[in-house]
Parts: C-alpha cells; sequence; structure tokens
C-alpha cells in the first residue's frame, strides 16, 4: 500500500517559514571589522626569515607563514622582526605575506602522549595516527616556586647497581652524565627508563640532533622491552632546522611537567644538551647576536638552567609530583672544564662521568665512580644501601690507588695484594650488561656479599656466574624481609645478617660446584 503524497500547502508553508528565518537572520546581521596584522618577509636565510611589518608582535610570538609553516619572533628590532623558523625555510620567500597568531608556541599534552612518537610541534612520527589530546601547554614556562618545592626523600632506582649505590639519584634531583661520544651515555638514560616498569614512574626521552638511526634504535628497544607504554619520545633530528632543535627539551619539558603536576613521578631525558647548544649558537650567530666564549651567545647559560630548573619535587598541596632530569653532554678527551659542560655541573645536583679508559677495558657501564657525584640522592637513598656504600665506595678508592702503584711493577706485600684482589672483584660487581637492570633485594645482597669479602674466593672469569647464583637467592628472600629492605629506616643487624647468609649460602653451593667440574676436568 503506497503512501499518500505530501499536501502541496503543507510543503509551501515549511519553505515560507524557512525563507522568513533566512530573512530575520540577515536582517540581524551586523558585519564587523576584525583587525589584522599583516607583514611582509624580507629577507630568508638557513632557519631565519626577516620579517617587517608587524608592529605590535611580542617576544616569543607564534607566525604563521605561507603553507602552515610557523616560526617564533626572536629579534624585535625598529625596522623588522626576526623570526626562526619551526620548519623547512627552502618555501618561504620575500615578499610573502605573514601574520600573528597572538599566542606562544605551545605543545599538546595529556595522556594520549603515552606510547607516542612526536616532533617538538606534536606532529606524530610513529605512523600511528594524529594525537588526540585536549590540552596544550606553552613550552617556555615558569619553574616553580621555593614555597611549591619540598625535599628530594624518594630514590629514584635505575637498575644499575653501580649508580643505585655509590651515586643515588633521587626523584626531584637533576643529575648530568657527561662523556666522551660512544662510552655509554645514552645506555644509561635507557636502561633507567627500563628499570622504571611497574614503578609507576613515567618517562619522557628527548632526543636531540641525533642521527635517525640511533633514535630508531632507542625507539626500537624501548618498545621491544615493553617501555614505550609508559614513555613519550619527542625526537628533532639532526636533519631538522636548527629551530626545532631549540625548541624540543622545552617542549618536552612541559609534556613532564602536565604529568608531574597531576601528582604523578615523571623521568625525563634530553639526550643530549650539546646539540641544543650548538643549536642556539647557530641561531644565534645567524641573528647576528655577539658570540662569546668559543661563540657561544652570552645568555647560553640561561637556556638550559631556566629549562632544567622546572624539575623538581613539588610539595603536598601541589600534588606532590615529581620531575627528576637526566641531561646528558658530549665532552671532547675528557675535557669537563670545557664551556658547556662547566655550565651545565654548576646548575645540576651532581654528574656522574663516563670513562673512556674504563669503556675499552670493557668495564660496563663505565662509571668514573671517583669524578661522579650526588649532591642530593644521599639524602634519598634506601637505608639497605646506606648501611653498605660508604664502605664499598672507600673500598674501591684504595684499590684504584693501589692499582695504579701496582702497574710500576713494585712489590707488594700480601695485604695488598688481597686489596687489590678484593678491589677487582668490586668492579667485577658493578658492572653489568646492557637492558639487565637488578633488583633492589639482589642489588643489597650483592653489595652485603661483598662487603664480607664472600666473593674473594671466586675466580674473576666466574663472578658473572656467581653474581647470579647470589641473584636468584635474594629473589627468593621471604616478602617481609624484601619490604623492610624497601621501606625500613634502618637495617637491622638481623635483617643484614639474613641477607649475608643467604648470599653466603649460594657461594659456598657455587664453589662446591665449580671445584667439582674442575675435579671432573681433571679426570677425564
Amino acid at each position: 500500500m503506497s503512501a499518500a503524497p505530501p499536501d502541496p500547502m503543507t510543503l509551501q508553508g515549511a519553505v515560507d517559514d524557512a525563507f522568513a528565518g533566512i530573512r530575520e537572520c540577515l536582517q540581524a546581521f551586523q558585519p564587523q571589522l576584525v583587525p589584522r596584522e599583516v607583514g611582509t618577509v624580507a629577507s630568508v636565510s638557513t632557519g631565519i626569515a626577516r620579517v617587517r611589518g608587524l608592529p605590535h608582535v611580542g617576544f616569543e610570538e607564534l607566525i604563521e607563514f605561507p603553507g602552515g609553516l610557523s616560526g617564533i619572533a626572536f629579534n624585535l628590532d625598529e625596522d623588522g622582526v626576526d623570526v626562526v623558523l619551526l620548519g623547512d625555510h627552502a618555501h618561504v620567500h620575500a615578499g610573502q605575506e605573514v601574520q600573528r597568531t597572538g599566542r606562544v608556541m605551545d605543545v599538546a599534552v595529556g595522556d594520549a602522549l603515552l606510547g607516542r612518537v612526536i616532533d617538538p610541534l606534536g606532529r606524530p612520527l610513529d605512523g600511528a595516527g594524529p594525537v588526540a589530546t585536549g590540552k596544550r601547554l606553552p613550552i617556555e614556562r615558569p619553574a616553580a616556586a621555593i614555597m611549591d618545592r619540598a625535599p628530594v626523600t624518594e630514590p629514584l632506582q635505575t637498575g644499575l647497581k653501580v649508580i643505585d649505590a655509590l651515586i643515588p639519584i633521587g626523584r626531584g634531583q637533576r643529575e648530568l652524565i657527561l662523556g666522551d661520544r660512544q662510552t655509554g651515555k645514552t645506555a644509561i638514560a635507557i636502561d633507567a627508563i627500563f628499570n622504571q616498569r611497574g614503578k609507576d614512574v613515567l618517562c619522557v626521552y628527548c632526543a636531540i640532533g641525533q642521527r635517525a638511526a640511533a633514535v630508531a634504535k632507542a625507539v626500537a628497544n624501548l618498545r621491544a622491552k615493553g617501555a614505550l607504554d609508559y614513555t613519550v619520545v619527542v625526537v628533532a633530528d639532526g636533519n631538522d632546522p636548527p629551530g626545532l632543535a631549540y625548541i624540543a627539551p622545552y617542549a618536552a619539558t612541559s609534556i613532564a611537567e602536565h604529568f608531574m603536576e597531576a601528582g604523578r613521578d615523571v623521568l625525563i631525558v634530553y639526550d643530549d644538551l650539546t646539540h641544543h647548544a650548538r643549536a642556539y649558537r647557530e641561531l644565534s650567530l645567524l641573528l647576528r647576536r655577539p658570540p662569546g666564549r668559543e661563540a657561544f651567545p652570552g645568555d647560553i647559560f640561561y637556556i638550559h638552567s631556566r629549562m632544567l630548573e622546572r624539575a623538581t619535587h613539588l610539595s603536598g598541596t601541589r600534588g606532590g609530583g615529581s620531575m627528576t632530569a637526566l641531561p646528558i653532554i658530549e665532552t671532547e678527551a675528557q675535557n669537563i672544564s670545557a664551556y658547556i659542560p662547566t655550565n651545565l655541573i654548576s646548575i645540576t645536583d651532581g654528574q656522574i662521568v663516563l670513562s673512556p679508559s674504563l669503556f675499552a677495558l670493557g668495564v660496563l657501564p663505565a662509571v668514573d665512580v671517583g669524578q661522579s657525584v650526588s649532591r642530593v640522592g644521599g639524602k634519598a637513598q634506601r637505608a639497605a644501601y646506606r648501611a653498605v656504600a660508604g664502605d664499598l665506595k672507600l673500598a674501591y678508592a684504595q684499590f684504584e690507588e693501589l692499582e695504579t702503584f701496582a702497574r710500576f711493577g713494585a712489590r707488594l706485600d700480601e695485604e695488598t695484594r688481597q686489596s687489590i684482589a678484593h678491589g677487582q672483584r668490586i668492579r667485577a660487581c658493578l658492572g653489568q650488561p646492557e637492558f639487565a637492570p637488578v633488583s633492589v633485594p639482589a642489588q643489597v645482597a650483592i653489595l652485603l656479599a661483598l662487603n664480607a669479602a664472600l666473593f674473594d674466593p671466586v675466580p674473576l672469569e666466574h663472578m658473572a656466574a656467581a653474581q647470579q647464583r647470589v641473584e636468584a637467592a635474594a629473589n627468593k628472600l621471604p616478602d617481609a624481609l624484601v619490604e623492610r629492605l624497601a621501606d625500613a629506616d634502618a637495617l637491622s643487624g638481623a635483617d643484614r645478617e639474613q641477607v649475608t647468609e643467604a648470599a653466603r649460602q649460594a657461594l659456598a653451593t657455587f664453589l662446591a660446584e665449580e671445584e667439582g667440574s674442575v675435579m671432573t676436568a681433571a679426570q677425564h
């Protein structure tokens, strides 16, 4: 049964009502003129554009260029504005129109960034589609006031025995990692990110001026270990314009700050600030700012201090979140007194120095314990570590001195030989392979066994296997003891003896097995 045709009179009435509504809208419309400042590109050089005709532009305001390109106003002169371009300058030509945006550079923040790889402008680089976040923060923000900060009281475990025991890092601290190229700086930072799995610590990894292959390898390692799930990767690789390299660490810091202000604990890695300083030097020279020492501009100290000062532990009234910063710096020929390294050493709360000579000897991580220091982390170090770290550091320092002396071929008494043998086992225990973090109970058991000289009978070539035995024994300790190792204010004598006894039994079994295998081999 077909439907009845619509009534023509009803249709005509609906059309008349629609036209009446349109007529009312047209009569009520009042055209408004919106003023818009438009300038003109006067000249273009590598990463820099000179713009005229924007009299009210502000410092660090975003400027829009044709083709969706953005720039930041840096030099404000009477006759024009120098703009740092945040993209390829090949399509910018003299005579093109530009306009103000009325806002400063900002970046998308939020949980949607976790597991993603983005550039400093928030554009995805991982091919996983656009980043859906509803909040943006300026990349340049004032650091938290002194009264809004709290002391650093909780440790940030890196899973590396040499750092957690001798150069501890606290949540909210800024610890510099410096060393020559190819000495394992990035490996330490990536290991620290791996060890935050299951510890409710979010991570931000900022790659500045790195080779694309090196960044891809780091991202692949993070993904393979499941660490990318709680990590944001911000990338400005070596092929990007200097403007992007300059804003990359500030954008990463704002992303981390969002999590910190939400009451979360965050670890941020800047890899590395040497390339950041060079990018800023390039921009400054192109902007014709006066050069200073090593051609760096006079404010090179300020660009890093205002960024690292944002890493802190917030007080309870501000949510109690923390941001721990691990900036990385590359030195040349171990020269830690160069301009940029000394600047950053004075800004940060300690430094982890990597030695190329230790790296060449196969001591990994190649941390020079004598030159490394943590000015804050000792206050946050777990009591179990404090009970053993002091004796360990002294014994290791004495060993290094004796080892240097022994190279001259001098006759050594029995006590000196024992000290050197003990020190060699300390060095063997402080080393560990990449991507193999060690739990807190296992670290404490190994360190207590070292202090009790339980490793001294073990041949050096079997130290790795012996450590694995002690680690396996430590992982079988009672849960109540493990909790006390992590939370107790002091390591009691009973707990210390229980852990030491577990290590002693494990090593006794190991040595008996080794002796049995040697005798069997001799019989055959």
